[in-house]
């Protein structure tokens, strides 16, 4: 049987209205999913629905309410209740990011961005920045930018080399927030072709996409996140 990589457990969210006298607002309750190596599950339903919110609680940005968030990778970790030791070492070691936006040190030169996360895992520079060519190459950006600070870069541009950065290290999970938004069909095809790479290797993915036919391509299943919604607006409750 296929490995689950990642399970979610009776998880729950909740916002606290601080300007509106502290009204604690249950966004999230009971979500419970697997995803197993080698398969891309994609997070779909409404805009608000909370989609965003537990790719954020698996990265650790949000904190759950309750429930169990477990990363199994080499090692196990509960991201739910982990300390903050643990979530980064998790992420080093275990779990990448592909963001709508590109978050970077000013003045670093798009190579050198997108070779990092490899660097940062010890491997060779000359080996690291190879592998980030390859991939800029793959997505159509030109090689008199690659010693350029992707700041100087088109919006495009900037979102392609964050998909190479995310997609470059070889990690157990990856996270998927909307990767192809803003994409032309050609760069759109080639996340596509990452994404069955990917699959191909063995990696556990989990996603949004907002684009139906790119969704359509690369899910092997689709949970719809409002059967987690809230059963009335009675559960949200007064803190």
């Amino acid at each position: 049987m296929t490995q689950t990589i990642l399970a979610v457990r009776g998880v729950q969210k909740d916002f606290t209205m601080h300007l509106q006298g502290g009204t604690r607002l249950n966004v999230l309750r009971d979500v419970t999913f697997e995803v197993r190596a080698g398969e891309c599950v994609v997070l779909g339903g409404a805009s608000g629905a909370g989609k965003s919110s537990i790719l954020k609680m698996v990265y650790g940005n949000y904190a759950a309410a309750g429930g169990s968030i477990v990363l199994d990778a080499g090692v196990r970790v509960d991201l739910a209740s982990a300390d903050a030791r643990q979530v980064l070492a998790a992420r080093r070691d275990a779990m990448g990011y592909v963001s709508q936006f590109l978050r970077c040190v000013p003045r670093v030169p798009a190579l050198h961005v997108v070779a990092e996360p490899l660097v940062e895992r010890g491997v060779p520079m000359g080996e690291a920045h190879d592998r980030a060519a390859e991939l800029l190459t793959r997505l159509s950006i030109p090689k008199r930018l690659w010693s350029l600070p992707p700041a100087t870069f088109s919006g495009g541009e900037q979102q392609r080399v964050n998909i190479a950065r995310g997609f470059i290290a070889e990690l157990p999970l990856l996270l998927l927030d909307e990767p192809t938004a803003s994409l032309d069909a050609r760069n759109r095809d080639v996340v596509v072709d990452l994404i069955a790479d990917k699959r191909a290797a063995g990696v556990a993915m989990l996603g949004i996409f907002h684009d139906a036919e790119v969704r359509e391509r690369v899910a092997d299943r689709v949970i719809d996140v409002e059967r987690f919604a809230p059963l009335s607006p009675a559960e949200t409750v007064a803190a």
